[in-house]
């Protein structure tokens, strides 16, 4: 019987936490696989802040940082200028980036630090009960929201990719999805990419991913991957951003 596929080296062989339909290990795999195809797991540090994303120590085997809410950037921008020769990633979710963390990444970005964000949206605060995020699209129903997000009462979604895109010191911009195996395959080609430049010591990137969380959203996996496409997507497209000024954005 051919072999199709294989875990990844740099992934622990131990079962997933994460609740059924989750994003969270699928953008786990990806990782591992780009750290496996550039060859690179010596020399990788992640670092990883409060909410599900604390729990990346469990799977991906590399030395890792534990950030407080919001820091991980720091603690990556701090590494990487102490030992340039490694390679640095943050792994952070929607209410810690562009919540309590929002200064550290557009900072981090604007200085244009030698770093990878890995950054995963999924609209909600979905390990400390389903609380309304700064990514929460309008209408969206969360614990704090249960009447729906209102631009009147608690102001628009905000779009990370975006924003950061007009910084100057940004080289690689780009927002993704994991909701269908087609959407995995692009996300994976944006993600080594990202790598690819703090390799070339070409400045920061950030890759964010938009995930499905049922859990948070009240829906059975199918009913979430649904709702990225039909929901999300609308209010966060896809594409790449900022790109290093020798390639053009791909539409």
């Amino acid at each position: 019987m051919k072999k199709v596929f294989e875990r990844p080296k740099s992934m622990f062989p131990v079962p997933t936490h994460y609740c059924p339909g989750c994003g969270h290990g699928i953008v786990h795999r990806l990782l591992a696989e780009v750290i496996d195809e550039f060859g690179i797991r010596e020399r990788v540090v992640g670092v990883g802040p409060v909410g599900c994303s604390v729990f990346i120590y469990n799977y991906i085997n590399c030395d890792m940082y534990e950030a407080a809410h919001g820091r991980a950037p720091a603690i990556a921008t701090g590494c990487k200028r102490m030992h340039p020769d490694l390679i640095v990633f943050t792994y952070q979710g929607d209410g810690d980036l562009a919540s309590i963390g929002t200064a550290e990444i557009i900072h981090a970005a604007n200085r244009g630090e030698n770093i990878t964000v890995l950054f995963l949206n999924n609209a909600i605060y979905g390990m400390t009960g389903g609380q309304m995020a700064p990514t929460t699209i309008l209408g969206q129903k969360t614990t704090t929201s249960p009447l729906g997000r209102s631009s009147k009462r608690e102001g628009y979604p905000i779009r990370i990719a975006e924003m950061l895109a007009t910084l100057e010191g940004a080289t690689y911009i780009a927002r993704v999805s994991v909701h269908n195996p087609k959407a995995i395959i692009a996300a994976k080609r944006a993600l080594k990419k990202a790598f690819k430049i703090q390799i070339e010591g070409l400045g920061f990137s950030l890759v964010e991913f938009l995930s499905q969380c049922p859990t948070g959203w009240g829906m059975s996996s199918r009913e979430a991957t649904k709702w990225v496409e039909e929901k999300m997507i609308p209010c966060f497209p896809l594409g790449e951003f900022k790109v290093p000024r020798s390639e053009k954005p791909v539409k």
